[in-house]
């Protein structure tokens, strides 16, 4: 499998948390994308009843994305100051805060599930497999592609032995996919320029992901080199997102006028509105992923079910303001015919040259 076969070059995005469930991924595959499900911070055993969903709904190929497990070398003094601050809004709620625990996210489980199910498209996102972890899947008929935030992050990769690099911008939503905790005075590329820099140090196929929403934003990646454009955002408003009322709501409240990337929810950095709980804790949060997550996953939770957008990761990217509340298949659709239009316009253009 290949990507040249999807019949559109859309990429419905992996987006934990319940965002992209089977429904979502399903929709975007029958319409002629590629749908895809996020199997991080789920079991191998909820992942495997998801992918089984999603075989029922469509015949056309899915993906799945899962983390790559990181260190568990964490400060632990940093982390206790950090729920020293946060244990005043748990008691608003009314909630305990979680334990900071590490954990891999289910790693082998859920590599030998993805082996025995041998789903088409498997990714990866917080760093690049082994080797011999990505040749096991591609002897099953899958097809790898890593995620990457960097040209040094797309030499490892394509070492060792990636199909496809998905070339994630700073203005994508949700957690930078960097394959470490990155340092805040580390470069974040454009997804435009890091396109051009990743092009010419690696010889595969690229998908351009970050702050894409519109037809016209995936003709200028595909002009840029890409072969197909993720898009996570554009598709948080459909009635198939997992994403619950509040959240949606956020999406287009006024209220809320900019993105911003925070370690305040997970201890990784990620891209979400900037709410209350960001602006107040963000530049509090250590650099501790899952650690700060299982932390304060509960609270979240609480916010989410009391309607307050304040206290909830509202993961974003920076073209949030222009996504839609209509169904998957008919946004596929729509970005089909903007980017065709685009695409002529930009050959018309040229012509008069």
């Amino acid at each position: 499998m290949v990507l040249s076969s999807i019949p559109f070059p859309i990429i419905q995005a992996p987006m934990a948390g319940g965002v992209s469930n089977p429904k979502l991924a399903a929709a975007v595959s029958n319409a002629g994308g590629l749908g895809f499900l996020a199997g991080g911070y789920k079991t191998a055993v909820e992942m495997r009843e998801e992918i089984l969903q999603v075989r029922q709904m469509t015949h056309a190929p899915f993906g799945v994305n899962i983390f790559i497990p990181g260190s568990d070398t964490v400060h632990d003094d940093a982390i206790l100051q950090y729920r020293d601050q946060l244990e005043k809004v748990a008691e608003r709620f009314g909630i305990s805060l979680g334990r900071p625990i590490y954990d891999d996210d289910d790693w082998e489980a859920k590599i030998r599930t993805l082996k025995e199910l041998q789903v088409p498209v498997v990714s990866f996102t917080f760093g690049c497999p082994p080797a011999e972890v990505i040749q096991e899947l591609k002897s099953r008929g899958s097809y790898i592609i890593v995620t990457v935030t960097s040209p040094t992050e797309a030499l490892i990769a394509s070492q060792a032995g990636a199909d496809a690099l998905c070339v994630q911008g700073i203005e994508a939503g949700g957690h930078r996919a960097s394959f470490e905790n990155n340092p805040d005075n580390d470069e974040d590329y454009g997804l435009l320029v890091l396109l051009q820099l990743i092009r010419n140090r690696v010889d595969l196929p690229l998908i351009a992901a970050g702050g894409l929403m519109e037809g016209r934003d995936i003709a200028a990646v595909l002009m840029a080199g890409a072969c197909a454009a993720q898009l996570g955002t554009a598709f948080l408003r459909c009635p198939e997102s997992g994403a619950n009322r509040a959240y949606k709501a956020a999406l287009a409240d006024p209220s809320f006028t900019a993105t911003a990337v925070t370690r305040a929810f997970t201890g990784r950095r990620a891209r979400g509105l900037v709410n209350r709980f960001m602006r107040d804790y963000g530049r509090l949060a250590p650099a501790a992923y899952p650690h700060v997550h299982h932390m304060t996953k509960e609270l979240r939770k609480a916010a989410g079910a009391s309607n307050n957008p304040d206290f909830m990761s509202l993961w974003a990217g920076q073209g949030y303001a222009q996504a839609k509340e209509i169904p998957a298949a008919q946004l596929v659709r729509m970005l089909i015919d903007e980017t065709s239009q685009m695409l002529d316009q930009a050959h018309r253009l040229w012509k008069k040259i």
